[in-house]
């Protein structure tokens, strides 16, 4: 059992370590590093998120989301706007010149990442997102053990 489950855990993890290398590749065209394009992509089509908002729906962690804004912020594709309710809370959103940026970017890359799954029928997603959901079932209680 303990080799099947390291077997599987590794399969799961190479397949986004190549995922990401993938979608990396055709990010360099953009000029934006991943963490960027990962702003911009969720920003896209929004009205703006506030910082934890954008915490929940990137793969970017707390600490370096601070950092990838102000760079967003400095080459004019996103702007800060503090909330009239409460002043503490920040939204983030695309600028006019973002949003260009989005909408030049993302559907080449779209179609970039979509490649290896041509193959795949709606029954192979739905399969596959059940077990990842199952999966992320039990690692969301796992969690929820450990911090009791």
């Amino acid at each position: 059992m303990a080799e099947r489950f390291f077997r599987s855990i590794r399969l799961l993890a190479q397949c986004y370590q190549t995922f990401e290398q993938l979608s990396n590749l055709d990010l360099r065209r953009t000029k934006l590093t991943p963490s960027q394009f990962d702003i911009i992509a969720t920003l896209g089509n929004t009205e703006g998120m506030t910082f934890r908002e954008l915490g929940e729906h990137t793969l970017i962690t707390k600490g370096t989301l601070t950092g990838v804004i102000d760079r967003l912020e400095a080459q004019g594709l996103v702007r800060r706007v503090a909330q009239t309710d409460d002043r503490r809370c920040t939204v983030v959103r695309l600028t006019e010149a973002g949003q260009q940026e989005f909408e030049r970017i993302f559907p080449g890359h779209v179609q970039h990442c979509r490649q290896p799954f041509l193959d795949y029928s709606e029954e192979n997603f739905a399969a596959l997102e059940r077990e990842l959901g199952r999966l992320k079932a039990s690692l969301d209680a796992a969690m929820a053990g450990s911090k009791k």
